[in-house]
């Protein structure tokens, strides 16, 4: 089995920062990319960043000097730093992860954190 858990979202007030982490566990053999998507009320998924095993990142533009992606690679591990919020960030955020396990290679979802931005 493999899994991908989220912790870190909440209720923060427009300005304030955020740490989204996931960690991926199970019958892994590699992990490529891994990145957050989020879901607003109404609108489709999005992706927010993503960055590659070789530390290669790539923003969507409304979170660009605001938000920063990283991973522990010996972790399995990728974290998105939200700085600067506002509003229109908030949203349920998803971690995405692609990997190699014993079933094959395919795209791993994690089960959603809120994150909420509001005075």
């Amino acid at each position: 089995q493999v899994q991908l858990v989220e912790s870190g979202g909440g209720l923060v007030q427009p300005g304030g920062s955020l740490r989204l982490s996931c960690a991926a566990s199970g019958s892994i053999f590699s992990v490529y990319a891994m990145g957050w998507y989020r879901q607003a009320p109404g609108k489709q998924r999005e992706l927010v960043a993503d960055i590659t095993s070789g530390g290669s990142t790539n923003y969507a533009d409304p979170v660009k000097g605001r938000f920063t992606i990283s991973r522990d690679n010996a972790k399995n591990t990728v974290t998105l730093q939200m700085n600067s919020l506002k509003p229109e960030d908030t949203a349920v955020y998803y971690c995405n992860a692609h990997l190699m396990t014993i079933w094959g290679r395919k795209d791993y979802w994690g089960q959603g954190t809120q994150v909420t931005v509001s005075s």
